[in-house]
């Protein structure tokens, strides 16, 4: 099963948030983990109604893990951000084996499986171990990175050339 990107930016979020165990803010954890800083707004927005982040607005604001949410389960967090859908829409198209086919049930057996595994790990978990030094590691992107995204568009192309 493919995760959405939102789902791997909450779930990278929670972890490096979890890791450090002080408040961040939007543009740091955008540029430590090299992800826009418009998605991750909107992706901790969604963290923080999920209870896993809090938000502190102001000067001294920022983002902070909230008291609970060590105790979330990764499978929480995944199917908040991907829903409770069926991997295999069957009724978005008219299928003509439907009525007989055994593969939609099969599909979504695979996919409860793949999120009870999840429900057994918990956001503490994952940074337990060797991935918290890490995550604490990561420092902020270079200034070639920087300019590289933004001179060249989504592609690689470099914008307004043939490059």
């Amino acid at each position: 099963m493919k995760l959405n990107r939102s789902t791997d930016m909450a779930l990278r979020i929670a972890m490096h948030v979890a890791a450090t165990g002080r408040r961040t803010t939007v543009d740091e954890l955008a540029d430590r983990l090299t992800l826009p800083r418009n998605h991750v707004a909107k992706v901790v927005q969604r963290l923080q109604r999920l209870g896993v982040l809090v938000t502190i607005r102001g000067r001294s604001g920022g983002v902070a893990l909230a008291e609970e949410a060590p105790a979330y389960t990764v499978g929480q967090v995944v199917r908040a951000f991907e829903g409770e859908g069926e991997v295999v829409d069957c009724d978005a198209s008219a299928c003509s084996l439907r009525a007989a086919c055994r593969l939609r049930g099969e599909l979504r057996r695979a996919q409860e499986a793949f999120l009870a595994v999840l429900d057994g790990v918990s956001l503490g978990q994952l940074v337990d171990g060797p991935v918290g030094p890490v995550l604490l590691a990561l420092g902020p992107a270079s200034t070639t990175t920087d300019a590289a995204r933004t001179s060249r568009g989504p592609s690689g192309v470099r914008a307004g050339g043939n490059s």
